[in-house]
């Protein structure tokens, strides 16, 4: 992360000084090149100023100009004043050379061009045509002065501009840097927060943190309790089933040590109480392991149409009426759904005396299911004991004695709850389950509602 965030600051810097030095050397070089054909320009508008027509009809100066350069042979500054006719008038620094006379324009604006019509000597000329008082020649001024000056200027200008950009760019990326170095520096130390804890030095991240990765560092605090939790759930719910194992073992082993005449309904009997335990703590485990899905959710209508199906098969006689809404979601496991609904209407019906009525509602974030018969129902004393592994009031009716038990554990992993009280329309138990509501979806909205009760034999 930090080698991007430096490179892709490094990119953005170099390209950003890039731009700006071309963008700068050519305001700057055009500047300078201003400056440099103002001043050949002044010496042109003296030349004009100081022409006159001689006897003969040449063009004489009549003052001198005053830059020195113009009498110093092959100084790289000249000037020369040309007509049709008539021999050129040059300044003594073009010694015996001179500049050439082009027929690209003829009007009396001043021309601004290079040339390198002398060896070793690139030229900058500027020149404009000029009608004298008392002359119908049309003489030609020219000044000419050497690039090497200019050239040299802008050189400079360009090499004090790359080790400016060069030196700043390096700064910048320093900066960036420094400032990537030091604004990731919290997520190293939580990186090395997370080594102590799998090195066994601590148990969560408490390092002090900006705001921004407080979120993170309680979300990932958050999971790590969350393992615990499972952890230490697996390690009780083993312990609780090699206890619950321990006894039946070593009455089966005193049996069979014994050779006690009932050995085979000994093992018989006590391998039912095994597999009860067993069915209960796989219950659990599936539970649990289920939990951790965030996404979970169960449609709550097709759930009890296929538990009222299943439970009608095996008791044809009970009716079982359900009603509620069909659009209702719960943050459930399709399967625990059907577990829990099954296990509460099968006993309804097993130990009711023939009507089983299921009612579904939504309220505050939960979803709230009533199931009632017309039983002998469950005194208000015996009603917590009920929930007791194994536990059974009517020993006369085959079971095991699980079903609420695993009820309320499905429940409460899930932050559900289950209440046993008594039925006022039926007269016999209610059982309240309620499980964490699920938003319904979109699609929903365009079901029915079926409010009615639904009966079936």
């Amino acid at each position: 992360m930090s080698r991007r965030m430096i490179l892709i600051a490094a990119a953005w810097i170099g390209l950003l000084l890039l731009g700006g030095g071309l963008a700068l050397d050519r305001v700057l070089s055009n500047a300078i090149t201003r400056n440099f054909d103002d001043s050949l320009n002044y010496v042109l508008t003296a030349m004009v100023a100081s022409a006159e027509i001689g006897p003969a009809g040449e063009v004489l100066l009549n003052r001198p100009l005053g830059d020195q350069r113009f009498l110093e042979p092959n100084s790289g500054l000249y000037y020369q004043i040309s007509g049709k006719g008539f021999e050129h008038f040059r300044s003594r620094s073009l010694w015996d050379r001179s500049l050439q006379v082009r027929d690209r324009h003829k009007d009396v604006d001043v021309h601004i061009y290079d040339t390198r019509e002398f060896k070793d000597e690139p030229l900058r000329i500027l020149e404009r045509d000029v009608m004298l008082p008392g002359s119908p020649v049309r003489w030609r001024f020219q000044v000419a002065q050497s690039r090497a000056a200019l050239d040299e200027q802008i050189n400079v200008l360009r090499r004090t501009l790359v080790r400016s950009f060069a030196l700043l760019g390096l700064g910048l990326i320093v900066l960036a840097a420094l400032q990537t170095y030091y604004g990731l520096l919290p997520l190293r130390r939580v990186r090395a927060a997370i080594a102590k804890m799998r090195s066994g030095l601590a148990t969560r991240v408490d390092e002090p943190l900006p705001d921004e990765l407080t979120p993170m560092v309680e979300e990932l605090n958050g999971l790590i309790e969350h393992n615990e939790r499972q952890a230490e759930e697996a390690r009780r719910h083993a312990g609780n089933l090699a206890h619950a194992l321990k006894t039946p073992l070593t009455v089966i082993m005193n049996a069979a040590t014994a050779n006690a005449a009932d050995l085979p309904d000994t093992v018989c009997r006590e391998a039912t109480t095994m597999r009860r335990q067993v069915d209960h703590h796989l219950a659990r485990a599936r539970a649990v392991g289920r939990r951790g899905h965030a996404h979970s959710r169960a449609e709550v209508w097709p759930s009890l149409e296929s538990v009222e199906r299943a439970v009608g098969r095996l008791y044809p006689d009970v009716r079982i009426d359900i009603s509620g809404p069909k659009t209702l979601h719960v943050h459930v496991e399709r399967q625990d759904l059907d577990e829990l609904l099954g296990n509460l209407v099968e006993n309804a019906a097993k130990y009711g005396g023939g009507s089983v009525f299921v009612t579904v509602s939504g309220e505050a974030g939960f979803v709230e299911f009533q199931v009632e018969d017309d039983g002998r129902g469950i005194p208000e004393e015996e009603r917590q004991r009920i929930f007791d592994r194994g536990a059974r009031l009517d020993t006369s009716k085959p079971g095991t004695g699980l079903g609420l038990a695993i009820v309320r554990d499905v429940a409460e992993i899930y932050g559900g709850t289950v209440s046993l009280e008594e039925s006022e329309d039926l007269g016999g138990l209610l059982v309240r389950l309620r499980l964490p509501a699920a938003a319904e979806p979109e699609s929903s909205t365009n079901r029915s509602t079926a409010n009615g009760r639904r009966s079936t034999s």
